[in-house]
């Protein structure tokens, strides 16, 4: 779960100490907060909908909207602060190099791990960007939502790179 007692918890990255990163965050923090109340306020609307008989139609599309910018957002936030899950059963019994070297590879892995969600993502964006992708019921246009996870996912790896090349200093 928490860092150990005898060990300092895993400083936040280096580029937090910028400008642009402090403004990145902001950002972050604010379209993850549009899509989180986006989401309960509609979600909130929808059933207080059904139970007076006046269903929300497309209630659900808005919602996965407002999920995208919410997940995008908190990936973002959580790669910035360095705050992102680790399993420490090895971590822990390591120190020195080794640990410097372990932690190098996860930073590796996981803008590796981003890239490819990136990729991925690009090529499907180009294979229907012309087909006017939409949702069903309120035809909400899904190419803006997957140009921000691109643009999202291509951020966190360059986060990660960031901190793979300054641990290597």
């Amino acid at each position: 779960m928490g860092e150990s007692a005898e060990q300092p918890a895993r400083e936040p990255v280096a580029e937090l100490e910028s400008a642009a990163a402090r403004w990145l965050e902001r950002v972050a923090f604010v379209i993850g907060s549009i899509g989180l109340l986006g989401a309960m306020a509609v979600d909130s609307l929808a059933v207080l909908g059904r139970h007076l008989g006046l269903p929300i139609l497309g209630s659900i599309e808005i919602v996965q909207a407002c999920v995208v910018l919410l997940a995008s957002a908190s990936m973002l936030g959580a790669t910035l602060r360095a705050a992102h899950a680790r399993v420490h059963i090895l971590i822990d019994r390591l120190h020195g190099a080794g640990k410097h070297v372990l932690l190098r590879c996860s930073d590796l892995l996981s803008a590796i791990v981003f890239l490819t969600f990136a990729i991925g993502s690009i090529w499907i964006a180009r294979e229907l960007w012309g087909g006017h992708e939409h949702s069903e019921l309120l035809h909400i246009p899904l190419r803006w939502l997957r140009a921000l996870w691109i643009v999202t996912a291509l951020t966190i790896a360059a986060v990660f790179v960031t901190r793979v090349v300054r641990k290597g200093r």
